[in-house]
């Protein structure tokens, strides 16, 4: 993206290069051009409307606490609280702290193992294949079973919940702001 304040060539908008204003007497340094974004306030304070009043006041950012914002924190504070909130944190504990710590023990046996027994991890199993690369190969397969029990638990545990949760959830923030979205 071009800068507004640089020399464009001819076919990129309305403006002049500034060879063509040197040619008619205007100085370089004096350099305008007509770009309707060049000096315009970002802030939109201390402008004028085009009756000559003052631009009324720019709207809170989003960050900013309102009145509805309170409500709205509010909403979710008490969907926090509830028992089918509960409900669905518990039941994703559940899977995820007990797939986790069995993953971690097969994964760092596995290291601990390869670096500790490395007679072990060279013993042949058939042909070329040891138990090292047999236990690598568990490892990533163990890493896709794990990703379709935790798939497969959720869609059949935790989605339909959670869905029903979230919809509650946006139909009382709704309310609370009013209805305005």
């Amino acid at each position: 993206m071009q800068s507004s304040n640089g020399p464009r060539g001819a076919g990129d908008g309305p403006e002049r290069p500034a060879g063509n204003q040197e040619e008619r007497g205007t100085p370089s340094r004096d350099v305008t051009f007509e770009d309707p974004w060049h000096d315009a306030r970002a802030s939109g304070w201390g402008e004028l409307d085009s009756a000559g009043a003052p631009v009324p006041a720019v709207p809170p950012a989003r960050g900013e606490p309102g009145a509805t914002a309170i409500r709205a924190r509010d909403v979710y504070v008490e969907v926090q609280r509830s028992a089918a909130f509960q409900e669905v944190r518990g039941r994703y504990r559940r899977f995820v702290v007990p797939g986790v710590v069995g993953f971690l023990v097969w994964y760092l046996g596995y290291v601990v193992t390869a670096t500790t027994a490395p007679g072990l991890m060279a013993r042949p199993v058939a042909g070329a294949v040891n138990v090292g690369m047999l236990a690598g190969l568990g490892q990533f397969l163990t890493t896709f079973l794990l990703t379709w029990a935790y798939a497969r638990h959720a869609r059949l545990h935790r989605d339909r919940a959670a869905l029903e949760l979230r919809w509650d959830t946006q139909e009382l923030a709704r309310g609370a702001r009013g209805g305005a979205q």
